[in-house]
C-alpha cells in the first residue's frame, strides 16, 4: 500500500509516455556507451591560463571567483528558510550544494589536479540533481521528491566517484548534461504551479556559455589583454546562471489550477 502513490503517478496517462521515452533514452544511451571508448580527463585540463598569484593565493582569480556561489548559495537558504512552506527540500539542498561548489572549487582551483578535482564535482552533482528533482516536485508531482531526492544525490555522487576510480567521465557528463536538458523538458511538457518560469531559461543560457568559455580560457585570457581568463569568466557566468534561479523563487507567485 505505501508504493499505491507512485504506482499510480506512473500509471497517470500524462506520464506514461514520458516514462517510456526516458527509458528508451536510457537504452540507447548504453548503447552507445557499450559501443563508445572511455573518456579520459586530460591532464591539460589542470593547465588554466591564468595562474598568477596575489595575497598569497595561488590563481587567484579562479578561486576568488567562486565566491558568488557562496553569497547566492547563502542568500538562496535563508530565503528558502524564511519560506519553508512555499519551497521544497530539494531548493534547499540546491542552495546547500552551491555553498558547498564554492568551498570545493576553491580547493581545486588552489592546487588543480585530479584529486583535488572529486571536491570540485561532488558539489557540482548535489547542484544538478537537487535543481532537477525541484523541478519534479514544483512542475510534475510533489509526491516524488521524498525517493527520488536520495536516489539522485546518490546517483550524482557515484558519477564522480566511478570517474575518480576508472578515469571514465561518460558517466559524470551523462549526470551534467542529462539533468540540464531536463530543465527545458520539463518546462515544455508540464504546465507550472508557479509564475516566473522564465528565469529557468535564462539560468540555462548563463550556464551554457559558461561552458563556452571554459572551453576559450586562454582566447578569452588574450582578448580581455590578460585581464581574465575564460575559466575565470566561467565561473562567474554560471553564478549568473544561479542567481537567475534565486530571482525566479523569490518572484514566482503560487498559480491556482483547477
Amino acid at each position: 500500500m505505501r508504493y499505491a502513490p507512485i504506482k499510480a503517478l506512473i500509471n497517470h496517462p500524462e506520464h506514461k509516455w514520458l516514462i517510456r521515452t526516458a527509458l528508451i533514452f536510457i537504452v540507447l544511451l548504453c548503447g552507445v556507451l557499450l559501443a563508445t571508448n572511455p573518456i579520459l580527463q586530460k591532464t591539460s585540463y589542470h593547465l588554466l591560463m591564468d595562474s598568477r598569484t596575489w595575497l598569497l593565493i595561488p590563481n587567484f582569480a579562479d578561486v576568488i571567483s567562486n565566491l558568488p556561489f557562496a553569497i547566492i548559495g547563502i542568500v538562496g537558504l535563508i530565503y528558502c528558510l524564511r519560506n519553508i512552506k512555499d519551497t521544497s527540500i530539494s531548493w534547499r539542498v540546491f542552495f546547500i550544494g552551491l555553498m558547498l561548489v564554492a568551498l570545493g572549487s576553491s580547493y581545486y582551483h588552489w592546487n588543480p589536479n585530479n584529486q583535488t578535482l572529486v571536491w570540485d564535482r561532488l558539489p557540482m552533482t548535489i547542484c544538478f540533481m537537487s535543481l532537477f528533482v525541484a523541478l519534479v516536485h514544483d512542475n510534475i508531482s510533489i509526491q516524488l521528491e521524498k525517493r527520488l531526492l536520495p536516489a539522485s544525490l546518490l546517483l550524482g555522487a557515484s558519477s564522480v566517484i566511478y570517474w575518480h576510480y576508472t578515469g571514465d567521465l561518460r558517466f559524470y557528463a551523462f549526470i551534467q548534461f542529462g539533468t540540464l536538458a531536463a530543465i527545458p523538458l520539463i518546462l515544455f511538457l508540464y504546465k507550472s504551479h508557479y509564475t516566473h518560469r522564465h528565469y529557468l531559461l535564462y539560468g540555462l543560457l548563463f550556464y551554457i556559455l559558461a561552458k563556452i568559455l571554459e572551453l576559450n580560457d586562454s582566447r578569452v585570457f588574450e582578448l580581455s589583454t590578460r585581464l581574465i581568463s575564460g575559466h575565470t569568466a566561467k565561473h562567474l557566468s554560471a553564478a549568473a546562471a544561479t542567481y537567475c534561479i534565486y530571482l525566479m523563487l523569490k518572484k514566482r507567485r503560487s498559480i491556482n489550477r483547477s
